[in-house]
């Protein structure tokens, strides 16, 4: 972005009188202090600290303005400020104003699992075509979906959303603000579920990132889903489904999995066979609802082949490295749900290894009161004569490695180690892989795996 400071403060409706510094340029914004550039706009959100406090950091890191909120103690008088009721809601504005003054296209995806890979998946088939801006890391909610929206490029035509939610009402809200062309709902799992209790409202609340789609606008989703085939219904615009039915607009006919890549036909393309640098079939359907987006856009089959065999995939999702003993890491420990957790198992069982395969499953968060009940389910998707060693890790994963020792097929697998025990369990882990093995990590982020991989990444 690059704007005055004047349109700034018009856009926001800025409270005081900033002729002064009317012509100060910005060519960024941001709320980390420690992470913004030369030229920046200085965002001081108030939660568990308070952003004010940062200012003189802000300012020394290269900030040349900052909102400040009405009636907030310390403003200075020495540098240029934007008073404004809520610095949230101004960046929130600022976003909407910059959105309609770039006027992209908008794409908006959301799922319980699957929406960062598909975002890359998107953002890399529309590249072919047009200049795209996507979501970087985890900025997914009301702070980062306007935050992306000023980092995008003033020649931005499409723009590729992630959108989080861990509530009711927040796809609502970001839906709203950013008005999509193009609405993806990749999946409805179990993430979340003890702030919603079923997976019914989760549905609900996934359903919100229609609400600000626009009326010529498309609803892509799972059409193997129930909960979303129903919803559906209410939904007016035009629509397309994806996944492994013959009623779907887009089907899978034949997939082919290795531990790099999985392989699969179209039923709307019979002769030609995708590619994606990924492990899985699950994976397929993400695949899916990229090539989905890329039909409504006019992106030629061979053109989104050719994308898919190459797209750029954003850190530990679903990433194969390599340990110090040369062991083969699969890293997936960004999230995790029980839908996600079951998948990745069983792709991984079926991938072809000349040592063992081993498996270090964290707790699933956020699970509330069905957490034991939902840990426990994972067992069905182990397979003893797949699995050498079952790391378990974690308080909320206990009742999985209390159902996998009831079968005397496991007792020698199964490690279960409390949360308070991290080192120990990296220390019998490290000790037991050897070069050609296979290590699968997958928790919930909030364990910390990034850990265990860094010990067996150590040389």
């Amino acid at each position: 972005m690059k704007m005055q400071l004047a349109e700034i403060a018009n856009a926001v409706q800025a409270k005081n009188d900033i002729s002064q510094w009317a012509g100060t340029e910005i060519s960024s914004v941001a709320f980390d202090s420690r992470k913004l550039t030369a030229g920046a706009l200085f965002i001081p959100l108030v939660g568990a600290n308070d952003g004010h406090d940062y200012l003189a950091n802000a300012r020394e890191h290269g900030a040349v303005a900052t909102f400040w909120q009405s009636g907030h103690l310390g403003e200075p008088t020495d540098f240029p400020v934007l008073e404004v009721a809520d610095p949230l809601k101004a960046l929130q504005k600022l976003a909407q104003y910059y959105l309609v003054k770039v006027n992209p296209r908008v794409i908006a995806v959301t799922g319980s699992d699957g929406k960062t890979t598909t975002k890359d998946m998107i953002a890399a088939i529309l590249s072919q075509r047009f200049n795209v801006h996507k979501t970087q890391g985890n900025y997914n909610n009301e702070i980062g979906v306007p935050t992306t929206i000023l980092s995008m490029e003033t020649n931005t035509e499409i723009l590729v959303l992630e959108m989080g939610m861990d509530r009711p009402g927040q796809l609502d809200f970001l839906s709203r603000l950013v008005e999509p062309d193009i609405t993806v709902i990749t999946m409805i799992g179990e993430a979340h579920i003890e702030f919603f209790g079923t997976r019914d409202k989760i549905a609900d609340a996934k359903m919100e990132i229609t609400n600000g789609l626009k009326e010529d606008g498309y609803f892509i989703y799972n059409g193997d889903e129930p909960l979303l085939r129903q919803r559906a219904k209410s939904v007016s615009q035009n629509q397309l489904t994806f996944g492994n039915k013959k009623s779907d607009d887009l089907c899978a006919m034949t997939i082919e999995t290795t531990k790099d890549q999985t392989s699969f036909t179209l039923a709307t393309y019979p002769e030609m066979t995708f590619t994606i640098p990924l492990l899985g079939a699950y994976n397929v359907n993400n695949a899916m609802a990229a090539i989905s987006v890329g039909q409504i856009l006019r992106i030629k089959p061979e053109e989104m082949r050719v994308a898919l065999a190459h797209f750029s995939l954003t850190k530990n999702r679903t990433q194969w490295l390599t340990g110090a003993r040369g062991e083969s890491i699969l890293s997936d420990i960004y999230n995790s749900n029980p839908t996600a957790m079951k998948a990745v198992l069983t792709a991984f069982q079926e991938v072809p290894v000349t040592g063992r395969r081993i498996a270090v499953l964290g707790d699933m968060l956020e699970l509330g009161d069905q957490s034991a009940t939902l840990h426990r389910s994972v067992a069905t998707a182990i397979r003893p004569d797949k699995l050498t060693g079952i790391y378990l890790y974690g308080d909320e994963i206990k009742p999985l490695a209390d159902e996998l020792k009831r079968n005397p097929t496991y007792q020698e697998h199964v490690h279960y180690f409390k949360k308070t025990e991290k080192q120990l369990m990296i220390s019998e882990l490290v000790a037991q892989v050897h070069p050609d093995d296979a290590v699968l990590l997958k928790a919930s982020n909030g364990m910390h795996l990034d850990e265990v991989l860094k010990q067996l990444q150590l040389v």
